[in-house]
């Protein structure tokens, strides 16, 4: 069997989150070899129990390699999880994070998760609007810059409470972010998307696509939950 060659983003890592539904015969030994071969190979798997029909189970996955992502795709869905719904985006340094210190950057960019601790999940696509009044795109970069300088002195409110993550997916999903938090309690979750959206940024120019609420565990905790 041939190898292909490696297909890597020039900075950062590729992300894939599956939302998937348990079959009746989920095979777990073969889902426990497949993390197991993933993480020795460097991707990083989070197992997520999702609450609610959209799906019963998220795994997100981080790697440099999107041939590796494609064969963890594979092995879930033969190990008997049905993909509802997926995600593909890459870790990403915004273009307004200009003198940022290099650590803040390489943990944009090469995340370690999940974070310890921040078990309630929440993830959701989003998108800038085009609008014929309120159009991001047709707003000059110093606008743009002030506006989503405002939306991070917002946002660092949260620290200590939310670990959040935004992966840029222009290109390649429907939307153009996706955006993972986690949280330590669940009301975290719903009070930093709720203050968020009185920002200015959010309010004339955020669209918003589902959203997905889970419980981060172990895969045995998952397993337990979503495919008895």
């Amino acid at each position: 069997m041939s190898t292909p060659t490696p297909l890597t983003p020039s900075r950062g890592l590729n992300v894939v989150h599956l939302f998937c539904h348990a079959d009746y015969d989920v095979d777990a030994e073969a889902l426990r070899t497949t993390i197991e071969e993933a993480t020795l190979q460097g991707l990083q798997v989070v197992t997520v129990a999702i609450i609610g029909a959209k799906a019963d189970v998220c795994f997100m996955v981080l790697g440099e390699n999107l041939w590796d992502l494609r064969t963890f795709q594979t092995k879930v869905q033969a190990a008997g999880f049905n993909v509802a719904d997926s995600y593909v985006s890459l870790t990403e340094v915004s273009e307004y994070a200009a003198g940022m210190p290099e650590e803040m950057l390489n943990a944009r960019l090469y995340p370690t998760l999940p974070p310890q601790g921040m078990n309630a999940f929440s993830f959701y696509p989003m998108s800038k609007r085009r609008g014929d009044v309120n159009n991001w795109y047709a707003l000059d970069y110093g606008a743009r810059a002030a506006l989503m300088g405002q939306h991070g002195t917002i946002g660092r409110t949260f620290k200590g409470r939310i670990v959040q993550l935004i992966t840029g997916s222009t290109g390649l999903d429907d939307w153009e972010w996706g955006v993972t938090l986690f949280g330590a309690h669940v009301d975290d979750l719903k009070e930093c998307v709720y203050t968020m959206r009185f920002d200015e940024a959010t309010t004339r120019y955020g669209e918003f696509g589902p959203f997905y609420t889970g419980l981060v565990g172990t895969l045995d905790e998952v397993l337990e939950a979503t495919a008895g």
